[in-house]
């Protein structure tokens, strides 16, 4: 009896560290799964901002600088309302003369259209 009792306690021992191999060897492969996975983020986005810069390169060669041309266009911008207020200046006193002239100057005549009563 004590020969079959040591035979179950090496089976139970067996299937003890089989089990402990199994749960290891799990262990190592969901670290394996993580770091895979670690792996592949890191590579995605080395690759996303290598794709991000030939992309601005592109952009730039083909459209252009933003900066210039947001630059470039404030300065028309600045030149268009340079020139508009010089131009009132210039034309303000002579068109409120006008305007006043055409206010205070007036001249009754009697309408074509009026014909007087019989």
């Amino acid at each position: 009896m004590t020969s079959q009792s040591q035979g179950i306690q090496q089976l139970l021992q067996a299937e003890k560290r089989a089990k402990d191999k199994l749960e290891e060897a799990k262990k190592r492969k969901g670290k394996r799964l993580k770091q895979a996975k670690e792996e592949a983020t890191a590579e995605i986005d080395h690759y996303r901002l290598q794709r991000e810069k030939e992309f601005r390169n592109k952009e730039t060669n083909v459209m252009g600088s933003q900066g210039n041309l947001s630059a470039k266009i404030e300065e028309q911008t600045t030149e268009a309302i340079r020139n508009l207020t010089s131009s009132y200046h210039r034309n303000m006193e002579g068109m409120m003369k006008k305007l006043l002239s055409t206010v205070f100057d007036i001249s009754p005549e009697i309408h074509p259209n009026f014909r007087p009563a019989v």
